[in-house]
């Protein structure tokens, strides 16, 4: 077990710096302290062989220039608000409009945009880097000020973990999560439209045009969005469902997880042999499969496009300020906040 810490840019006049943790199977997570963006992940595929199964950046600019989030921690609020602001405890917020008048994943300078603090530490059985940052009152436009912690562990047992903490002065919003975008495939040599997921979730959000939920539970029963027993992502692509042709012929819909900390979400490629068992305490999780993916800048050496990557972001539900049947997102003064997601790399034959 050992982690490695390197120059990887610059910002203005600030080093951006790449950690690399890794154990003794050679399984390495490569992130940064930019936005605790996750640049690499490295697994082996059923005949031993080590590639990278996340979508990413090989230098700095990439990721400046980044509207996809990938592998970045999102917030103070992931996903989106409508009308970009929000009425809480008699107050009412304006917050930045950076998605067609709503308010997405933070703002223009959320949390994947500024460089967080750091430290290490090296144990026998595991390795984790910690990352710090202090959300200053009235930043994008939230209240109070609010100490944040992300925390990625990996073990010897091909575990990482992703623990996020937060603490705020004053009674503010918290919806974080990791933006990653996994393609197990490795060295992403196919799409991810013939992966499959299996999801612990008997209900997702109905959504309208803007991608806000229109706050209908949806059973997924008799639908493409019945995940249960397994499916394909290409199912969902290829599928003339209204929701899946809204999203851009894919999904990009908040699930209920009917479980938690019991292999609630199970993705695999049965070509390498990959898998990726994601547990976690979060009431959801939203699946996105790369629909909107497009642009000039490489990634990794293969042009952007649809269903390069999916996203599997553990989280509570969008928009939940608006509706007061959703599970809430306040965190109130001097609250401690802690919310913990595990992925488990693994091989199937």
């Amino acid at each position: 077990m050992n982690i490695r810490k390197e120059e990887f840019g610059k910002l203005e006049d600030a080093t951006v710096y790449a950690y690399t943790l890794e154990n003794d199977h050679g399984v390495k997570v490569a992130c940064l302290d930019y936005g605790c963006t996750i640049t690499k992940i490295i697994t082996p595929d059923r005949n031993g062989k080590l590639e990278n199964i996340v979508l990413g950046y090989d230098e700095l600019e990439g990721y400046l220039n980044n509207s996809a989030y990938f592998g970045s921690v999102v917030g103070r609020v992931a996903g989106r608000i409508g009308g970009a602001e929000f009425t809480l405890n008699g107050n009412t917020y304006s917050l930045a409009k950076n998605e067609n008048g709503n308010h997405l994943h933070g703002g223009v300078k959320g949390f994947d945009k500024v460089i967080w603090d750091a430290e290490t530490e090296e144990k026998a059985d595991k390795v984790s880097v910690k990352f710090s940052y202090l959300s200053l009152d009235g930043e994008e436009g939230y209240p109070g000020n609010l100490k944040m912690n992300v925390t990625y562990t990996l073990n010897k047992n091909n575990e990482l973990s992703i623990q996020y903490e937060g603490i705020s002065d004053e009674t503010t919003l918290l919806n974080v999560t990791n933006h990653s975008y996994f393609n197990l495939s490795g060295d992403l040599k196919r799409d991810i439209l013939d992966h499959e997921l299996t999801l612990k979730s008997d209900q997702y959000l109905e959504l309208q045009d803007d991608l806000l939920p229109t706050g209908k539970f949806a059973d997924v029963e008799g639908t493409p969005f019945d995940f249960r027993q397994g499916r394909s992502i290409r199912s969902g692509a290829e599928s003339e469902h209204p929701q899946n042709k809204l999203a851009g012929e894919g999904y990009d819909h908040p699930f209920i997880l009917d479980e938690n900390r019991n292999a609630e979400i199970v993705l695999k490629d049965p070509h390498s042999g990959r898998q990726m068992i994601v547990e976690t305490d979060e009431v959801g999780v939203v699946v996105y499969t790369s629909n909107q993916l497009s642009g000039n800048d490489e990634i990794y050496g293969v042009m952007p496009r649809k269903y390069l990557g999916i996203c599997l972001e553990t989280q509570g539900l969008p928009d939940a300020i608006h509706h007061d049947h959703f599970p809430s997102w306040v965190l109130e003064k001097d609250k401690p906040y802690s919310s913990v997601t595990t992925y488990k790399f693994c091989i199937v034959e």
